[in-house]
């Protein structure tokens, strides 16, 4: 599913492997093993004890004795590179503080990466929302309305490759998982220019999102409100909410060159 193809050739197996190593480290794995990462990346134990050493040295992995690892905050400067260098980041953080303020509900700053959901940036209202999500968070594209609004600008083709590979796995009761309905479901989002889904990722939490599109008119990102179904209903959130979250995003779009 990306967009260029690269040969072998042209490919540096040693930092694939490096990556591998890193991204074994995650919210269930926050402390690995030695052989726990040489199963999960399916490399050598010496190969995996020779990147963990490079990467120690680098200071982005430290040992915290018994062959466990753990990675360190260095790691958090990649993520903030790309947010101080990243255009559609800038331009819209002011405009989700002036969401958040109109709307008393949280905003988030979405793109597609692969076959997921990745927050670029998130500003949380003042009140609770049993959400957990900060810049870096993965979620599932299909369950989610900025899912929804970034699968509804890609080609059929790339919907017709995301069912094939992934499926619909309900997270939720609410969840849509027959194709038929769920293409349909884009076409609506197309037609009308935001998503709004209910309850479909999780239970109580209800979201409406719309597309922010560069100088090209191509969607780059989603721009999301979310709030609690004790705190609006789903018909509220379409009458209250979403004129004000188009209309932020295509001030954001404005800005960007759209």
């Amino acid at each position: 599913m990306n967009d260029v193809q690269i040969g072998a050739q042209d490919r540096i197996q040693s930092i694939e492997r490096g990556f591998a190593v890193l991204l074994v480290f995650d919210a269930e794995r926050r402390n690995p093993s030695l052989i726990e990462i040489a199963k999960a990346t399916q490399l050598s134990r010496p190969a995996v004890r020779r990147i963990l050493l490079t990467l120690q040295h680098l200071g982005y992995v430290r040992p915290t004795g018994g062959s466990h690892w753990e990675l360190t905050p260095r790691v958090l400067t990649i993520g903030q590179h790309f947010t101080t260098s990243s255009a559609v980041v800038a331009v819209s953080e002011p405009h989700m503080s002036r969401l958040v303020e109109e709307t008393q509900e949280s905003a988030s700053l979405s793109a597609m990466d692969g076959s997921d959901v990745v927050y670029l940036a998130r500003v949380p209202a003042k009140h609770v929302l049993n959400i957990n999500a900060t810049a870096g968070t993965r979620v599932s594209a299909h369950a989610t309305s900025m899912g929804r609004v970034l699968l509804a600008a890609q080609p059929p083709e790339f919907v017709e490759q995301y069912l094939a590979e992934h499926g619909l796995r309900p997270l939720t009761r609410h969840t849509v998982t027959n194709p038929d309905q769920f293409r349909n479901t884009l076409a609506r989002v197309r037609e009308r220019g935001w998503s709004l889904v209910s309850e479909e990722r999780e239970i109580g939490l209800i979201a409406a999102s719309a597309p922010i599109r560069n100088h090209t008119g191509q969607v780059i990102a989603a721009l999301s409100s979310s709030t609690s179904t004790g705190r609006m209903s789903p018909e509220r959130v379409e009458r209250d909410l979403v004129p004000v979250l188009v209309r932020i995003a295509d001030e954001i779009s404005e800005e960007l060159g759209a």
